[in-house]
């Protein structure tokens, strides 16, 4: 079974955070949310309060097959600032494994170098902070072990795309339809 860990800060975006938890749960990954607060619950952009699994410090992120980060402001910048979550992140790139980010968190990956020569996406605005990416807009890249989304209405292609890289095709279809995603996008 897959390994994912989310890294939460407080400030990020609801939609972008807990649609990926549920799809991935629904596809039976098992994924943790992380807090980097120092505390269990973390405060959204908009006040929403989530209680996440594991603290960051608690957490071994080194059997991990994908980092998440959700997007959202100022949470996107709480995961740039945090040394543990950069550390966390270069590791997980240099080992070949994945990293998803959404919305304004693609820029913690360009702060860190890891987009350097990837194509990447996120919020539109945001695409300075790729240091080094090619910027495509799209609602979601993959670029080998790196993958981004645009932003929240973005959330469920992204999401999609990481249970199907993680799980496969089949049964991501299997979920999608379940979840009237097909219906939706037909």
């Amino acid at each position: 079974m897959a390994k994912v860990y989310q890294l939460m800060a407080d400030g990020f975006e609801e939609i972008e955070a807990l649609a990926p938890v549920d799809i991935l749960r629904r596809g039976e990954v098992d994924i943790q949310m992380v807090s980097i607060t120092g505390t269990e619950l973390v405060t959204s952009a908009h006040g929403v309060v989530i209680k996440t699994d594991v603290l960051f410090e608690n957490a071994d992120l080194t059997d991990a097959d994908l980092l998440i980060l959700p997007g959202g402001m100022p949470g996107a910048s709480n995961l740039n600032s945090h040394e543990g979550v950069r550390k966390a992140l270069i590791e997980q790139v240099n080992k070949g494994r994945k990293v998803g980010a959404i919305c304004a968190a693609p820029m913690v990956l360009g702060s860190i170098g890891v987009l350097k020569g990837k194509r990447a996406t996120c919020y539109p605005g945001f695409e300075k902070y790729l240091d080094g990416a090619q910027y495509t807009g799209e609602l979601v890249t993959v670029d080998g072990n790196i993958i981004t989304g645009e932003g929240p209405a973005a959330v469920l292609p992204y999401a999609y795309r990481l249970l199907s890289i993680l799980v496969g095709e089949a049964k991501t279809r299997d979920i999608e339809d379940g979840m009237r995603y097909t219906h939706l996008m037909a």
